[in-house]
């Protein structure tokens, strides 16, 4: 080899190596892929099957009404957690609302998803309104 070939080539591994050190950060910050749908299991009487792409896409459902900003208690890992990375079955200090508790109360009458639903039949819309219509064991 040629001492110019030779420093040729060092310069352009320099060259790209800078590159990737400059383009990795934006790559892996770049937000996962939407989900189409989810299953959230875990419910005595069934899973369920959430829609995301529904909800995203036709219902125009903001992503901070679901993945809301973290409490000082418990601070975010990523921009868009899952709801169970931190709402878990059983509550474990610092987090103070449990899996079901996020989405809705003990008797289903409020929370993210039951106050969404009221809204929208408020609307004149048809959203699953009863346990069972969203709540299915072959989801379990």
């Amino acid at each position: 080899m040629t001492p110019s070939f030779l420093h040729r080539a060092i310069i352009l591994m320099s060259g790209l190596t800078l590159a990737l050190a400059i383009a990795a950060p934006r790559v892996s910050g770049q937000a996962p892929k939407e989900p189409d749908s989810i299953v959230l299991k875990g419910a005595p009487i069934g899973g369920v099957k959430f829609e995301h792409k529904l909800h995203v896409k036709d219902r125009q459902a903001k992503c901070q009404t679901c993945h809301h900003p973290s409490k000082p208690e418990k601070a975010l890992k990523s921009e868009y957690q899952k709801c169970t990375d931190c709402h878990t079955k059983t509550v474990a200090a610092p987090m103070k609302t449990n899996t079901r508790g996020a989405f809705h109360d003990a008797v289903a009458k409020k929370g993210t998803c039951v106050d969404c639903h009221v809204a929208e039949a408020a609307k004149g819309k048809k959203p699953p309104a009863k346990c069972p219509d969203c709540h299915k064991k072959e989801h379990a």
